[in-house]
């Protein structure tokens, strides 16, 4: 009875901590081209700057006027990331399953490395804009990884 008191207490605290955790988070984009001839660019960004969404919000009174004219797109583009190169998944042939296993290799590598240090892959989202019709001929595939770890790791 002891053993078991002991254990629903221990699940308990576990579960308790597991609630509270604090989580910082880390989004890395993946864009792969799908313009035909390799004519596109692709690449994994990494933003490496810091941004307070604060200093960007406003708040809307009346429902009219959101003052977001106040704040401008120089203060929300940053200056630093990381750009990894990645291959368009179209060549001059067409689809090109060559290029797409080399940019799994090189998302995979990333995300291992992501991995060890302690990055915690938490969600994926992705989306795509694909060629509409004859006379488009342009097209990207996103996809958003999104990591978090907990914050007592960082110190």
């Amino acid at each position: 009875m002891k053993t078991t008191k002991f254990l629903l207490l221990v699940a308990l605290i576990s579960f308790f901590q597991e609630v509270r955790a604090q989580y910082e988070f880390k989004i890395i984009t993946s864009v792969e081209s799908i313009v035909p001839m390799g004519l596109g660019r692709s690449r994994i960004i990494e933003n490496n700057g810091a941004v307070n969404a604060e200093d960007l919000t406003t708040e809307r009174k009346d429902g009219n006027d959101s003052r977001q004219g106040a704040v401008k797109r120089s203060d929300v583009k940053i200056d630093e990331l990381n750009e990894t190169k990645l291959v368009n998944f179209f060549s001059i042939g067409g689809i090109n399953f060559r290029n797409i296993a080399s940019n799994d290799a090189v998302i995979t590598s990333k995300l291992n490395s992501l991995a060890q240090q302690g990055w915690e892959l938490a969600y994926v989202t992705s989306a795509v804009e694909s060629n509409a019709g004859k006379d488009d001929g342009e097209g990207i595939f996103v996809t958003r990884f999104i990591f978090r770890r907990p914050l007592s790791k960082t110190k």
